[in-house]
């Protein structure tokens, strides 16, 4: 599986922006995407998360009500809506891949070692 991101840039605070991640290689419905994000000094942590089979999602709390997760099966794209965004959703955003297709409930199940397949990132820069 080969993951590519666009769509990041630089947006005012309460701006939004949407990211793409779209994947090349067999199996999109058989795997999960999530979108992680990782600011300078700070730890690689799950955004949001689609189980492309079924459409079941996750959200941190720090997201949920700004952002909106979405796959275009026949595209073989997600696509991560992004608005009303803070200064403090500045970082670089990775998608993932990883079988089977299972978003977890809880943050402490997106340990980003168990994610097999990596995009290269999107840089989201937030002014004040």
């Amino acid at each position: 599986v080969q993951l590519v991101e666009s769509g990041g840039g630089l947006v005012q605070a309460g701006g939004s922006l949407r990211l793409s991640c779209t994947a090349a290689g067999s199996g999109f419905g058989d795997y999960a995407i999530a979108w992680f994000r990782q600011a300078p000094g700070k730890e690689r942590t799950a955004v949001s998360c689609i189980n492309t089979n079924d459409g079941d999602t996750y959200y941190a709390n720090s997201v949920k009500n700004r952002f909106i997760i979405s796959s275009d099966n026949a595209k073989t794209t997600v696509y991560l809506q992004m608005n009303n965004l803070e200064p403090e959703d500045t970082a670089i955003y990775y998608c993932a891949a990883d079988f089977p297709a299972y978003c977890g409930y809880y943050s402490s199940e997106y340990e980003p070692r168990s994610w097999d397949y990596w995009g290269q990132g999107t840089q989201v820069t937030v002014s004040s």
